[in-house]
This record gives structure tokens, sequence and C-alpha cells, in this order.
């Protein structure tokens, strides 16, 4: 016996969503039996983007039963029967959340219809759930709903059954109850971590570091870490004793952090990091007319190149970006291939540097600009970003263009006397990779604040 599952939410923070509305039918391999369908009142208020999403908002819910009035409805249908779900493993951690809210362990086994599709139609181009019964023509009706999205999930696990023509593959992926959740000690481990972004430590039994990462929300990548399947995972639950973390403030800092503590630790379960993170660079290179033009290069070190990235891809948008932004020459860069001038001159976007128009000394200036912008090449700056808590910041200082170290202050003085800067800094050793990180993360993040160095 089968209930086929679907469950909306309020969204926010990791364990504190709450259940708008939930979907179950129960399924006995041939015919639905009993159904159970309903708004829920979360007594929270909804996030934006999630009532765009699903159409549930705030006044709809006021009325609405409260979760503690249909638990025992909820208890009595799922009761000897396996929960089905697209992405289980979310549906089932929100039920276990709300039971566990009112003293309840509420304990199930799954299916997850994202792991058995995956399995049964490979070939599928997406896995997720509006793609996929899209591509076996299931009819979607209130999608983004709990019913609606119930029902196709229903007509997916009936075409997946009768995939499963030999059913060892149903039978090995439906999990024992407590698989995929939590242990008592885990869920205390979990419980202890801040939603915040930091670095976290996982250690064995004598305080070893088994594992280090970086996380913009730690409880939910520890929880992740435990919930996980594979051998490799299972050996680092089974192994995990205890978990520490530091508090970052924000992700620039903990990518750092990161990056200098895999070197200093290298921990049994993280993977050897890459000697080198990029794989293109971007360089300035002036043509026969002597205008400077934006080329990619693909690289082991960084070796004069201005940007570094990861893949061609990213290294074209880039360019397609400065363009844009600095308005440079399409023709000149690679985006356009025209033959004589690009299609931008006849708009006034371009200056004439296709066709040699544009006095060269003016073009090289913006080049130049661009450069300057999202380049830490020679600079003396420090990047200012968000502390650990309020009315502190983060300092990341460079000098000479290269990685210095990582420091909180909380008075402009701090960072405005070069001294009394060096001497906050936890001073880290810089290299091609950290330039890499920096940067990347300059051109991400809008708005950062970066401040010149006096040398006062």
């Amino acid at each position: 016996m089968y209930s086929i599952l679907d469950i909306e939410t309020t969204g926010g923070k990791f364990n504190e969503e709450g259940i708008t509305e939930i979907a179950i039918h129960k399924f006995d391999g041939h015919k639905v039996v009993d159904q159970f369908i309903s708004l829920v009142n979360p007594e929270k208020d909804i996030q934006p983007f999630v009532v765009k999403l699903t159409g549930i908002n705030n006044k709809m819910l006021q009325t609405a039963p409260k979760f503690h009035e249909i638990a025992k409805r909820i208890v009595e249908i799922t009761e000897d029967t396996v929960l089905i779900a697209h992405n289980a493993q979310f549906d089932y951690r929100i039920l276990r959340t709300e039971f566990r809210r009112l003293g309840y362990n509420f304990e199930r086994k799954t299916l997850c219809t994202v792991e058995l599709s995956k399995k049964l139609i490979p070939e599928a181009e997406s896995h997720s759930l509006g793609k996929l019964v899209r591509s076996l023509g299931i009819a979607v009706s209130d999608r983004h709903r709990a019913n609606g999205d119930a029902l196709a999930t229903l007509q997916l696990f009936k075409i997946l059954l009768s995939k499963d023509l030999d059913k060892t593959i149903l039978k090995s992926v439906i999990r024992k109850e407590t698989e995929g959740e939590l242990s008592d000690r885990q869920l205390d481990i979990v419980d202890s971590l801040p939603s915040e972004t930091g670095v976290y430590y996982m250690h064995d039994k004598d305080g070893e570091i088994l594992y280090l990462g970086k996380s913009t929300n730690i409880k939910k990548r520890v929880n992740q870490h435990f919930t996980k399947g594979g051998g490799r995972a299972r050996q680092l639950q089974k192994a995990t004793k205890k978990v520490t973390f530091e508090r970052t403030g924000n992700e620039l800092v903990a990518l750092l952090k990161e990056n200098e503590e895999l070197k200093r630790n290298r921990p049994k379960y993280n993977h050897r990091p890459k000697a080198v993170m990029f794989s293109h660079g971007v360089y300035a290179v002036k043509n026969e007319a002597g205008y400077e033009t934006l080329k990619i290069k693909k690289i082991t070190e960084r070796n004069g190149s201005f940007a570094t990235f990861n893949s061609q891809v990213g290294a074209s948008n880039f360019i397609y970006k400065l363009t844009r932004e600095f308005n440079l020459c399409d023709k000149l860069n690679g985006i356009s291939e025209a033959k004589k001038n690009c299609s931008n001159y006849e708009t006034g976007e371009c200056l004439g540097a296709c066709i040699t128009k544009e006095p060269t000394e003016e073009y090289n200036q913006r080049v130049n600009d661009a450069i300057q912008q999202y380049s830490l090449n020679q600079k003396n700056v420090v990047i200012v970003d968000k502390g650990r808590e309020i009315g502190e910041y983060s300092a990341v200082l460079i000098k000479e263009g290269d990685f210095k170290g990582i420091g909180y202050y909380n008075l402009n003085h701090q960072i405005n006397n070069i001294h009394i800067l060096e001497s906050i800094i936890a001073p880290m050793k810089g290299n091609d990779n950290t330039g890499h990180i920096i940067e990347n993360y300059m051109r991400k993040k809008n708005g950062l604040k970066i401040l010149e160095l006096s040398n006062q």
C-alpha cells in the first residue's frame, strides 16, 4: 500500500518552514482507495516568492485548520503504507519536523520518484516533475499546488511501476524507516548548528577533522551530509561524533578559509583540492592598429591574464559583459564576425574602433577602466563585507595584488590605518587560486565595498 504525497510550504529557513497545503492519495497499486486534501494554517507568513509560485497567500489560510488539527488524519491514512513523493526526502523531513513539534515520532518507509525515474527512465532530459511528466504525456492541472502535483506524481508512479518488470529496483530503493533521517545523536548535532554562513568541521571520537566545508547555511549542509546515500557518505556519517563551526558573516571569507584550511588539514573525507581552480584566462592584447582587444586563452597559471574562469563559456560571458558595460567594440572582442564595421557602429553603441575611426587612446582607456574595475592586479585595497554580527565587518587585505589575509573590525579607524589593519588581519598565503576566488566573488557580488589603502 502506498501514500502518494505532496506538500506546499511557506519557504524560509531550513527546518523552520510551515506546511500550507497537503494532499495524500492512498494507492493500493491498482486504484486510489482513500484521499486527504487540505489547506493548512502554518501560523507564520508565506515567503513572497512562494506566493507567486503557488498562488497560496496568507489570507487564504486564515480559516484553514492548523497542523495539529489534521495530524491524526495524516497518521491514519499513511499507516502501514510507503510514502511516495517527488523528492521524498523533502516532504518526509517537513512532515517529521511538524510531528516532532507536537512531540510525536512520525516514521514511515519512503520511496522517491526522482531516484526511481533516474533508474527506470535514464534517458529523460530532466527528472524534475514538470519536465518529466510533460515528456511522458501526463496531463497536469494546478501545477505547484499540492493536489495537482500529487496526482501528477501518482500517474508518474504508475508508469514507473509498469517499467519495473523484475521488481528488483523497486525493492532496492524503498528506504528503511529512519534511513535518510537523522539519529538522535545526529539530530542533536544539527539542532546545535546555525543557519548561517561559515565553515564547519566534522570530527571523529578523537577530535580529528574528518571533513571540512563552507556553506551559506551550515545547519542545512550538515543535515545533507547526514542524510546522503552512498558508501563514502555512510562511512563519514558513522565516524562523525561532533561538528564544530566558525561563522564568517559572508561567503567570501568562508571560501578563503575553506581554501586555506583544506591545504593545512587535508581531512580524510575531503577530495584533494585542485592544484588550479581555473582553466581559462582573459587577456588584453593590442591588435595591429594599436587597439586593446580582449582574448581568451586556456591556461594552467595566471600568466598575465587579468581575469580567470573555470570554463570558456564563463570567460566569453565576461567579455560580453565588459563590452556592453564599457562601450567596447563587438568586432575587436570577437563577439561579431563582421567584415567591416560591427552592427553597433550603425546604432552609435560602438564609436568606430572596428574601422579605426575612434582614437586608440580613448578606446584603450575604457579597456583599462574595465580591467581596473574587475582585476586586483597591483592593487592595495581592502574588500569590506558583512561581519558575524551587527556592527561588525570583515576585511580582506590585498597588497600589490596579492591576498594577505582576513580579519574583522568594528571601528573605521581600524582599517583607515594600515598598521592597525595589519595587526587585526589573520595572515594567509595568497596565490593564483586565492586571486581567482576573490575576483570571481567580486564579479558576482554587486555593490561590494572596496577601499583603497593609504600608507599613513
